[in-house]
Formats: C-alpha cells, structure tokens, sequence
C-alpha cells in the first residue's frame, strides 16, 4: 500500500477521468456548436451527445438558432424634401448557418445595424416627408428585401424590419398638429352640416307624408260622402219609384173593380162630374168643360127645374 507507483496510477486515471468529463459536450435545444480542429474548422454540432478531441479540438463559437430582435437607437435621415428626422428601426432575424454567423463577418450585430441605417437612408432620400410618414410598410417591406439579401452570405434570415418611431422637427410636428386640429375641425363641421342636411330631409319628408295622408284623408272622406249622396238617392229614387208603382197598382185595382162592377154610361157621366166638381174648387182661372160633361150638365138642369115645379 505504500507502494508510491499506486498512487500515480490513481493520479493518472483521475485525469483521464477529469479530462473526459471536461470534453464531454452536450449541446442544448435550439444551440449550435462550432468546432475547430486545429484552428480550421471542422464541423457543427447539433443537438445531443458529443466528446471533443483535448487539445486538438474547440469550440470556437455557440450559437443560437432562435430569432432574434435587434433594437437599434435612432438614426438621423433626410427626405427628398430636405427634412431631416429621426428613425430607429427593430430587426427581426435568425441564424440558419451557423458556420457562415461564425467565420462571414465581423461583429455581425454591428453590420446588421449599419446595414440598415445606410439602407433606410436610402429609401427616405426618395421619399417626400408626407409619404414616409404614411407608407411604413412599404419601406419595412423595401428594407427586409435588402437586408436578407445582404446579410444571406453571413448565414443571417431577416424575417421582418419594423420602423420602431418617426421624429420628425420639432416644428414640422407643431405644423402638423395644427394641420391635423384643422381636418378634425373640418370633418367636425361637415358631419354637423350632415347631420342638419339629414334632420332637415327627414322634416320635410314627415312633412310631405304628413300632407299625402290628409290628401289621402280628404280623398277617402270625398268618397265617402259621395257614396252616402249617391245611395240616398238611389233610396229617395227607389222610394219614389215605388210610390208610383203603388198609385198605380191602385189605380189599376181601382179600374178592375170598376170593371168588375159593369157600371152603366150614366154612372160613368156622374163620375166625370164629380171630378168637374172637384177640379172647379180650385185655384184655375179658366177651365174648358168637355162637351159631354157640358151635356150631362144641361141634364141635371133640366131635373132641377122640373123638381122645383
């Protein structure tokens, strides 16, 4: 036990021990590693179980293979009408090669951001300040077409570029304050002037129906009364048509009993008479006597003379 090679040879299989487990790499989800051997590299690990050569082997860089945002503070631009404000811009973007994110270029973060501020220079330069502050995702859409294309040697995927703030001049912004008060104000009145135009309309419609109605009313009462007019004398000229066929009805009775009774000549005279009679207590002037009646009267003469004698 006191043997001193024992002793080393515990010592020498800690270390490998120790060395094996310092090599023993496991590499996370959404991770990549980049391995050099020998200063070149090598290859890329993925995720899982993986043992690095000691010495010979390193890892050179760890990569995330998530999105991510790049918040880059303001930068100043000119529009094509000479104003000058302030930009800053958020960048969405994704490693999908981590080999080309490691040995493409320097600082990629630092290229991304100098990338877009040049980029975004350019666009707002042809721009006119009106059109830049309403056409945000147009130059989002121009600025991720530009930079994916640039930053695709770099193994970088920007997959969206967002224009974060626009500070315009201070005294562009009261300009368009006041400008912005006054379209409220203008739609202000003529919502105001329609709504009076449709109070107006919606008066004089209710009028209008109002005076179709009474016409209608009217109408409809005119109807009525004529109807009622036009039935009583319906009534009236039955009633009298009836009358008339009742006088005669009579008259006609009054002929057959007459008939009926074989009256003789002498009783039809006396008759005729009577209704003389009756037609002399009138109101007539002048009356012509038929000459029968005359005859019968000369007869009724002579009685009366003889009854006196």
């Amino acid at each position: 036990m006191d043997n001193p090679l024992i002793y080393v040879l515990f010592g020498l299989l800690a270390l490998v021990v120790i060395i094996i487990a310092a090599n023993i790499k496991i590499v996370p989800q959404s991770k990549a590693y980049v391995i050099e051997r020998l200063g070149a590299f090598s290859e890329t690990w993925q995720t899982g179980f993986h043992i690095k050569i000691p010495v010979i082997e390193r890892v050179a860089k760890v990569v995330s293979l998530k999105e991510q945002v790049a918040d880059f503070p303001p930068q100043p631009v000119i529009t094509k009408d000479n104003v000058t404000m302030q930009i800053d811009t958020v960048v969405f973007f994704q490693i999908t090669d981590p080999k080309l994110f490691t040995y493409g270029v320097e600082s990629p973060l630092s290229a991304i951001e100098n990338l877009t501020a040049t980029t975004l220079r350019n666009i707002i330069g042809d721009m006119e300040l009106d059109h830049t502050l309403t056409s945000r995702d147009t130059i989002n859409a121009k600025i991720r077409v530009i930079l994916d294309e640039a930053t695709d040697p770099w193994g970088i995927k920007v997959n969206r570029v967002e224009l974060k703030n626009i500070f315009p001049p201070r005294e562009i912004q009261d300009a368009m304050e006041k400008q912005m008060k006054a379209e409220r104000e203008r739609r202000e009145a003529i919502l105001r002037a329609e709504g009076e135009k449709a109070s107006a309309v919606l008066v004089a419609e209710g009028e209008k129906e109002a005076k179709i109605l009474a016409a209608e009313a009217d109408k409809q009462a005119a109807i009525l009364r004529a109807d009622a007019v036009k039935e009583a004398k319906i009534r009236e000229s039955e009633g009298e048509a009836q009358a008339i066929l009742a006088i005669q009805r009579a008259t006609a009775q009054g002929i057959e009993l007459i008939n009926a009774a074989n009256p003789g000549e002498g009783m039809l005279r006396i008759r005729s008479l009577e209704a003389f009679e009756h037609a002399a207590d009138g109101q007539a002037t002048k009356i012509i006597v038929p000459s029968e009646i005359q005859g019968i009267a000369g007869l009724v003469g002579a009685i009366q003379g003889t009854a006196g004698k």
